[in-house]
């Protein structure tokens, strides 16, 4: 059985730490072994990508840390998560795909977290006006899903996690699906929100290009059942930008992240 560590309650994390996972195994009923034993840590303010092959469960890590999987053994240690009413009020979820509500608008949208936690509407739309700005999407906070890109459904789903103010940012491949030009530019604008509002964000992403651009720390993860085979951190010069991503240091990232990640799932393994 899991143990889950609240801060502040049955002695919590050590200062600084925002998550810790310890000996945490995941086993679904199927008999299927998604993890384990998996051991990281994350540093309060860090942002982290978790970089692993299809099947790594790198999507199973992110909800065991958001609380919405029970791992089957292990410690799930979360900053500030109350372990007496289940709140979750400081983390937030970006999934893979936006799952917008097709009948309301990008404030109606956004809003939804606020009228599940009985928010009174004139602080909920104070809250949600800051989070669309924290996005660039103000102006369109009457428009409806079927009106936007794929880009602009993605920042309503990141304003949706970032209206309740979370300490922890969770991201599940949020980019995957966008056109390059898209990606990179939401790449950069999440390292500008990051930059100003020091959130922890925990990042999944099959891409090492992406994954080396974004995050102070990649941890590599082998193939089912996932553990950390490596933990590669990038030391670069803030704020990254363009000049970055030509840089002939960004290569050299790449290419021993690449390298670590071909030693960690040889080709041929299962995936």
């Amino acid at each position: 059985m899991s143990v889950l560590e609240v801060d502040g309650t049955q002695g919590g994390l050590p200062g600084g730490l925002a998550v810790s996972l310890r000996d945490v195994t995941k086993v679904y009923d199927n008999g299927t072994a998604a993890l384990g034993p998996l051991d990281l840590t994350i540093r309060t303010g860090e942002f982290v990508s978790l970089l692993g092959p299809s099947g790594c469960g790198k999507s199973t890590a992110l909800r065991i840390i958001a609380g919405l999987s029970d791992p089957t053994s292990g410690h799930v240690d979360v900053k500030g998560r109350s372990a007496q009413d289940g709140a979750r009020h400081n983390i937030g979820f970006v999934f893979q795909e936006p799952t917008l509500m097709p009948w309301t608008t990008m404030r109606g949208n956004v809003q939804l977290p606020l009228d599940l936690a009985h928010v009174s509407r004139s602080n909920a739309r104070e809250r949600v006006d800051q989070a669309l700005a924290q996005v660039g999407l103000l102006e369109f906070a009457e428009v409806y899903p079927r009106e936007l890109s794929g880009g602009m459904k993605m920042r309503v789903s990141l304003a949706r996690a970032l209206v309740t103010d979370p300490d922890i940012l969770l991201m599940d491949e949020p980019f995957a699906a966008l056109d390059e030009i898209t990606r990179f530019k939401l790449n950069n604008d999440l390292l500008t929100l990051w930059r100003k509002l020091r959130k922890t964000v925990v990042f999944v992403t099959h891409s090492v290009f992406e994954s080396v651009y974004l995050s102070q720390r990649v941890l590599l993860m082998t193939p089912r059942p996932g553990r950390i085979a490596h933990d590669v951190r990038i030391h670069t010069d803030e704020p990254r930008g363009e000049a970055f991503r030509t840089s002939s240091e960004y290569a050299a990232y790449c290419r021993d992240v690449s390298d670590k990640l071909a030693k960690a799932a040889p080709a041929g393994d299962s995936a």
